[in-house]
C-alpha cells in the first residue's frame, strides 16, 4: 500500500542562473517532491498534464515504486514557468507562468491513493487543497505547503484549509504574510491557533526553523560550495522531509527533527544541478555520506564550565 500521497504540479521550466541556462526541462512542486520522497517510502502522485507531456521522461520513478496512476493527461499543454535568479539565489524572479491544464484541474484521488496514511498538499489553490482532503481518509498526517500567490488571492480560503492541517512547511516570507508578524517565532504561533500542531519556516540558506507548542528546533543549512539552481529546493525538502516521516510512520517531535535534517540535505542535493537531475542521479551512499558530514558540522562535544 502506498504511505505516502502528494497533489500538485508537474511541470515544464525554463530557468536562468548566473551559472547556466536551460529550457523546457522538468520541474513542478509535486515532481520535485516525489523525486526526493520515493528514496524513503512508496509514493503516490496526483498532478495533471497536457498532450504534450513526455511520460518517459519521470518513467524512472516507476523503478522507486512510485504510483503515477494519479497523474491525468488532459488537452492542452503543460504547465509551464520561466524564471531567473541573480546571485542572490534566495529569490527568484518569475518572468512567465503558463498555468495551461492546470487552470482547470480538480483532483481525483484514485482509490488505491486515498488510504495513504500520510498526505502532502503541495503548492496548488486552497480550494483544490481542501477538495483533496475531503476526498482522503483519515490520514496519520496532513501537511500543507502555499505561496505568496494564493495568501494575497485567496487568503479566506487558505485559512480554511490551515484549520484542517497537522503541519505548514512554508517559507519565512510567506509565514510573515500569513501571521502579519514580522518575528517568525511568534508568527508561527499566531498560525497555529488556527489548528496546525507545528508550523516549519524554510530560510534557504539559513536553514529550517521549526516551531511547535512545547519546542523550538533550528537547523542549519549544508554549507555547499557550488550551487546552480535553487528552482524546486523547498519542494525537494517536503520530500525529504514527508518520505522519512512516512518511512517511519510517527509524527513524535524527535522524529519531525530527524525529517528535517533529511529535508535540508535532500534540498542540499537539488541545487548542485538544474531541474531533477541531481536528486535523479542520486545514490543512497551519498545521502549517507552527506548525513556523516552534516552530523560533523553540528558536533561541537560537551562544553566545560568555566570557573
Amino acid at each position: 500500500m502506498i504511505k505516502l500521497l502528494v497533489v500538485g504540479t508537474v511541470a515544464y521550466d525554463s530557468i536562468e542562473t548566473p551559472f547556466g541556462k536551460v529550457e523546457n526541462v522538468l520541474g513542478g512542486s509535486a515532481l520535485h517532491f516525489t523525486n526526493a520522497a520515493s528514496f524513503f517510502t512508496d509514493v503516490g502522485i496526483v498532478a495533471t498534464v497536457g498532450k504534450d507531456f513526455n511520460l518517459d521522461g519521470i518513467g524512472f520513478l516507476k523503478e522507486r515504486n512510485v504510483d503515477l496512476s494519479g497523474i491525468r493527461v488532459d488537452e492542452g499543454k503543460t504547465f509551464r514557468w520561466e524564471g531567473k535568479y541573480g546571485y542572490d539565489l534566495n529569490q527568484a524572479i518569475t518572468l512567465k507562468t503558463e498555468l495551461n491544464v492546470v487552470e482547470t484541474f480538480k483532483p481525483t484521488i484514485p482509490e488505491d491513493l486515498k488510504k495513504a496514511g500520510f498526505l502532502f498538499l503541495a503548492n496548488i489553490d486552497p480550494t483544490l487543497q481542501f477538495h483533496v482532503i475531503d476526498q482522503v481518509g483519515s490520514p496519520e498526517a496532513i501537511v500543507l505547503d502555499t505561496m505568496n500567490f494564493w495568501i494575497e488571492n485567496k487568503f479566506d480560503e487558505l485559512m480554511k484549509v490551515i484549520g484542517r492541517v497537522h503541519m505548514l512547511v512554508i517559507n519565512e516570507a510567506e509565514l510573515r504574510e500569513i501571521s502579519k508578524e514580522h518575528n517568525l517565532v511568534k508568527g508561527a504561533r499566531k498560525i497555529m491557533e488556527l489548528g496546525p500542531s507545528c508550523i516549519i519556516a524554510k530560510r534557504g540558506e539559513y536553514g529550517v526553523l521549526m516551531v511547535s507548542k512545547d519546542e523550538i528546533f533550528l537547523c542549519p543549512a549544508f554549507p555547499l560550495e557550488d550551487v546552480f539552481d535553487p528552482t524546486g529546493a523547498g519542494d525537494t525538502f517536503a520530500g525529504g522531509f514527508m518520505g522519512y516521516l512516512a518511512n517511519m510512520g510517527d509524527t513524535s517531535l524527535e522524529t519531525v527533527k530527524q525529517a528535517i535534517i533529511m529535508g535540508s540535505l535532500m534540498a542540499s542535493f537539488n541545487v548542485e544541478d538544474f531541474s531533477i537531475n541531481r536528486i535523479k542521479a542520486l545514490t543512497y551512499d551519498e545521502i549517507k555520506g552527506r548525513y556523516r558530514s552534516f552530523r560533523k558540522c553540528m558536533d561541537f562535544g560537551d562544553i566545560t564550565t568555566l570557573a
